[in-house]
């Protein structure tokens, strides 16, 4: 099972590894670290020995092929380049300040190292840095990281990271895959976290004040409380003012933002980062789990003498029982409520809202609600994305049945309740006209009317 969504981890040592590529704040002792890289590596999987196909990878081919051209300058080195081919907006840029990665001595709650995000590519940039850190997500294997030298030359090349970056990135915190981490902290005012006040893993459960510490957060956020923006003090009993730190619109008289590509660090951002940070990693194990389950099912098969696609009801219990929890959090279960609206500051909701695919309605799962949740649709985005359709057949029929017994009300379970009837047609009917499998999924039955 994956962790709680928003497990307080206690004092634990802190280990940095020597090199990974990856930009979000990492753990630092990871329980079952080795046993989900003996799965990455399984026959059925073969994590470091196959060639990706994610985003960044396909951008190396065009570079090679001389068909894109990155540009450099003298103050974001590639930043700016990577980001445009890559249609990431500069405006999905956060800040953090804790001490909690790879660049660890060039960060500080002066020298924030920003990120920038799309729905599968997550870009990490510091100040002064040699290095462009990349983490994004292939279809089959999960999260992929990369480095990519700030230095101008004729064809930049993203060097792929593996063993160093799974050291922290393929455990219990990331559901046994290799997956990618957003945690909150107890940071000191030199950025160094108080790991004696423990750390959270942030997605749409956790509580706001559980969120962000270690990070700059702007936008407003009404009687809301969060971490951001604010240091630890105290020595036995460790505390925040998160009452200081709150509705913060401008970072000007707390950090020179004179460097980054935006003054922001927009809370809005920061929501939807955790949000899909949580949902790959709960794709990419119904992937694994689907594929190690068909290949012990063919392996038992052929010992046993029967027909190779003999189908176990072993197997199918695995499938649920990782498509289940993915399934949830596709829907927003156990979301956590806002008490009040949120507004950010850098426009990166106006400008999110609109790349989102549209019904014949002109409604899309993008679009924010900010006012007592996250988004007006409670169904992710990113079950249009290329590492939910490469999911195993059996565990995309699995899903699909599911969200259809959901939206058609046969699914009567206290954790679907947050559903409204009218939200269960109105995401049915956008998935219906935004995405043809599902819409071609549809069970045998009268369904129920389409909402007006």
């Amino acid at each position: 099972m994956m962790p709680s969504t928003h497990k307080k981890i206690r004092a634990f040592t802190p280990l940095i590894p020597l090199v990974c590529g990856t930009f979000l704040l990492i753990s630092a002792t990871i329980a079952g670290g080795k046993q989900s890289v003996d799965d990455a590596e399984h026959e059925a999987i073969q994590y470091t020995k196959s060639t990706p196909t994610d985003p960044i990878s396909q951008l190396q081919k065009a570079i090679d092929a001389g068909k894109i051209n990155l540009d450099f300058d003298a103050k974001n080195g590639y930043l700016r380049s990577v980001l445009k081919h890559l249609n990431i907006l500069p405006s999905s840029q956060t800040l953090v300040f804790s001490k909690t990665s790879l660049q660890r001595e060039r960060i500080s709650p002066h020298a924030p190292r920003a990120l920038y995000f799309n729905d599968e590519t997550y870009i990490g940039w510091v100040q002064d840095s040699p290095l462009l850190e990349v983490s994004t997500t292939d279809p089959q294997l999960g999260a992929t990281f990369y480095l990519l030298e700030q230095r101008k030359v004729g064809k930049p090349r993203f060097v792929r990271q593996t063993y160093e970056c799974l050291q922290c990135h393929s455990g219990s915190l990331t559901g046994g895959v290799p997956g990618h981490i957003v945690r909150s902290v107890y940071p000191r005012a030199d950025g160094q976290p108080e790991y004696r006040a423990g750390t959270m893993l942030t997605t749409d459960q956790s509580p706001l004040s559980e969120r962000w510490g270690g990070w700059y957060v702007t936008g407003k956020h009404g009687a809301n409380r969060h971490m951001g923006n604010v240091f630890a003090r105290g020595e036995e009993e460790i505390t925040l003012d998160k009452n200081a730190g709150a509705n913060v619109t401008s970072l000007a008289n707390i950090v020179e933002t004179s460097p980054y590509l935006t003054p922001n660090s927009d809370i809005v951002a920061l929501m939807v980062l955790g949000h899909q940070v949580n949902i790959h990693n709960y794709i990419t194990r119904a992937n694994y789990q689907t594929r190690l389950a068909l290949h012990y099912e063919q392996m038992l098969n052929k010992e046993l003498g029967r027909p190779v696609d003999a189908r176990l009801e072993s197997t199918l219990s695995r499938i649920k029982s990782v498509c289940e929890p993915l399934l949830r959090a596709i829907l927003f279960c156990k979301e956590e409520s806002l008490l009040s609206p949120i507004v950010g500051t850098s426009g990166f909701a106006e400008a999110f809202a609109q790349q989102g695919k549209r019904d014949k309605q002109g409604r899309s799962l993008h679009e924010f609600e900010l006012q007592h949740r996250l988004f007006r649709y409670p169904c992710s985005y990113l079950i249009y994305s290329p590492e939910f359709d490469a999911l195993p057949p059996l565990a995309k029929s699995y899903l699909y049945r599911r969200l259809w017994e959901v939206f058609e009300e046969k699914e009567t379970n206290p954790d679907f309740a947050h559903l409204t009837s009218s939200l269960r047609r109105t995401i049915r009917d956008i998935l219906i006209d935004t995405k043809p499998d599902f819409a071609t999924s549809r069970p045998k039955g009268k369904p129920l009317p389409l909402t007006k």
